[in-house]
C-alpha cells in the first residue's frame, strides 16, 4: 500500500464530507464544483498556505509538524480513531519511507500469556495481530469463535470470516457494523504500517474476492477497536450480548488481548456457562487451549 496514495485519498474523502456550513463559512450560494470543502478553504481554516495544503493533500506528510496536523484534523472534523491515522500517516511517510514491503513472521504469544488466557475459564479471552489472525486464545474463546476454526488452510481470521463466510452474517447479528469495523481496523492497521506485506496479502485477497470488502476499503473509514458490546447468534449456545475490552500486551508489541464478559445474572451468562459445557464435551484437539 502506497504511503501517499493512502494520504491523499484519506485527506479527500474527509474534507469531501464538510460543507462550508459545517465548517462557520458563509455560504453564497451558486454551484460548487467539488462536495464539501475547497482545498484553499481547508488552508485558509487550518492557518496554512494553499501550496503547503495542497502538497499535504499530494501526500507528502513528511516533516510536518504535530501542530499543522492537529489544525487540519480539526478543520476536518476527524474523530480520535481519524486524528491518529492521520498521524500513523505521517510517521509512516518520515525517514525511511521507502523501505520495501516486509513480511513479518509468525507472531505468537510467551507462556505467561497462554497461562494467563488459560486462567479466564468463565471468560472468553483471545489475542490477535493487527490483520485480525487470532494467535491465541482459551477454551472457551475457541468455543466461542468455532465457525472461524473450521478452514484448516488459514489461521483464524476475522476479516477473512467476516466477508468470505456465508454463515457470517448469521453469526454476526450486526453484520454491517461488524463488516464497517473490520475494514476500520485493518485500515488503521495499514496506516501504521504500510509495509506489512501480510496485511497487503490479505487486503489483496479480500478485495479480489469480495465486493462488500472493496467498496468498504474505498471509503477510506478507521476504527479503534477499544470496547463495546457484541451481538452473536452461535449456532451451539444462541443468541449472546458480550461487552468486550481490549487491552495491549506490553511484551508483544502489535498484538491486543480482547475479554469478553456477560452481564450477571443474564440470559448470555447462562448461555456461556452452556457454551462451557459443550466446549468440555468436544474432542481435545478442538478445543484445547494453544497458541494458534
Amino acid at each position: 500500500m502506497d504511503n501517499r496514495d493512502e494520504v491523499r485519498d484519506f485527506l479527500r474523502s474527509r474534507r469531501a464530507r464538510i460543507t462550508p456550513q459545517q465548517a462557520g463559512l458563509p455560504d453564497y450560494g451558486g454551484h460548487r464544483r467539488v462536495p464539501g470543502l475547497r482545498r484553499e478553504e481547508v488552508a485558509m481554516l487550518a492557518g496554512v498556505s494553499v501550496d503547503y495544503y495542497v502538497r499535504l493533500e499530494r501526500g507528502n506528510l513528511a516533516g510536518a509538524s504535530d501542530s499543522v496536523l492537529e489544525s487540519v484534523a480539526t478543520v476536518l472534523r476527524l474523530d480520535d480513531a481519524e486524528r491518529r491515522h492521520l498521524r500513523d500517516l505521517a510517521r509512516a511517510a518520515g525517514p525511511g519511507s521507502g523501505r520495501p514491503r516486509r513480511r513479518p513472521g509468525a507472531r505468537t504469544v510467551g507462556l505467561s500469556v497462554q497461562v494467563m488466557l488459560d486462567a479466564m475459564s468463565e471468560a472468553p479471552a483471545v489475542v490477535r495481530d493487527d490483520r485480525l489472525d487470532i494467535v491465541a486464545c482459551n477454551a472457551l474463546a475457541r468455543a466461542l469463535y468455532a465457525p472461524l476454526f473450521d478452514d484448516p488452510g488459514h489461521r483464524p481470521n476475522h476479516a477473512r470470516f467476516a466477508f468470505l463466510d456465508p454463515r457470517a452474517r448469521e453469526y454476526w447479528v450486526d453484520w454491517e457494523r461488524a463488516a464497517d469495523d473490520t475494514v476500520g481496523v485493518l485500515r488503521s492497521a495499514a496506516g501504521r504500517d504500510p509495509f506489512d506485506g501480510d496485511l497487503t496479502a490479505l487486503v489483496g485477497e479480500l478485495s479480489t474476492r469480495s465486493e462488500e470488502f472493496r467498496t468498504r476499503w474505498a471509503a477510506h473509514h478507521v476504527h479503534l477497536h477499544t470496547g463495546g458490546t457484541k451481538r452473536i447468534q452461535h449456532p451451539v449456545a444462541g443468541r449472546l450480548e458480550l461487552m468486550y475490552d481490549s487491552m495491549t500486551i506490553a511484551a508483544a508489541p502489535g498484538l491486543t488481548m480482547l475479554v469478553y464478559t456477560a452481564a450477571p445474572g443474564s440470559g448470555t451468562a447462562d448461555a456461556l456457562r452452556v457454551l462451557a459445557s459443550w466446549a468440555a464435551t468436544q474432542p481435545v484437539d478442538a478445543t484445547t487451549p494453544r497458541r494458534v
